[in-house]
């Protein structure tokens, strides 16, 4: 195909040629950022803090990718010394993450809809799938596994989280690395986001983007996306 002719395409031709589309997880694939918010606040009660984070203080803390700086982030607001150790950093983390998986265990957290639609027609035309996303592998785990079965990680050429580069979004490492896993160029592929950090990773990295709006960042400025839907069933439509 040629790049510079699918860069420039409109949409629904942008995603049928595109080599491989690329997948931010949360509030990409599911809504799961509410999730996130119920386990932080269960990992802080065990741990004998008394932090509450309701969701206007998430929505803003959002900002912060990835949860252990999220967390060290709101520590350094509350202007209280000492800092929370790596140690006690991690252990939350470990407690919320064990806590998030038992919540999307229950099954109350789908894929959004269009996007079973979308893995599904994207494989029928041969194009390749992958994962870019700041959260962790077993953060991807737990949603996958439930929605997609225990052989989701088959369906994806490439799963490429945020533990596994230096810098996470909105620096372009993750897309950067799961190109290089791909072997593709950035304009052979399309970045599927939900969030301005999400658009700035992938744009940074030449990748064209689709945005799908989701809770916690649909007021985000997304003017640089090739498009910007409600949810990928106005794809199929």
């Amino acid at each position: 195909m040629q790049a510079e002719a699918l860069a420039f395409a409109p949409v629904d031709e942008l995603i049928r040629r595109a080599a491989a589309l690329i997948f931010d997880v949360d509030g990409t694939l599911a809504e799961t950022e509410e999730l996130h918010r119920q386990a932080f606040n269960h990992a802080f009660a065990r741990h004998g803090l008394d932090w509450q984070w309701d969701r206007a203080v998430y929505k803003d803390l959002l900002r912060v990718t990835g949860g252990k700086e999220r967390m060290r982030a709101y520590h350094e607001r509350l202007r209280v010394a000492p800092p929370l150790s790596d140690a006690d950093i991690a252990e939350l983390h470990r407690i919320k993450t064990a806590h998030y998986a038992e919540l999307v265990e229950t099954g109350c957290c789908p894929l959004r809809p269009g996007v079973t639609e979308l893995l599904a027609a994207a494989k029928l035309r041969g194009q390749r799938l992958a994962i870019a996303t700041t959260t962790s592998h077993g953060n991807i785990e737990a949603l996958l596994s439930q929605a997609l079965g225990t052989n989701w990680a088959a369906r994806f050429d490439a799963i490429v989280a945020g533990d596994d580069v230096r810098h996470k979004k909105p620096a372009p490492d993750v897309y950067l690395e799961t190109l290089a896993r791909l072997k593709l160029g950035a304009a052979d592929c399309v970045a599927i986001e939900d969030s301005a950090n999400g658009l700035i990773s992938a744009s940074r990295a030449g990748i064209p983007v689709l945005i799908t709006r989701s809770m916690f960042f649909a007021d985000d400025d997304f003017s640089a996306a090739r498009c910007v839907l409600n949810d990928l069933s106005e794809l199929a439509a």
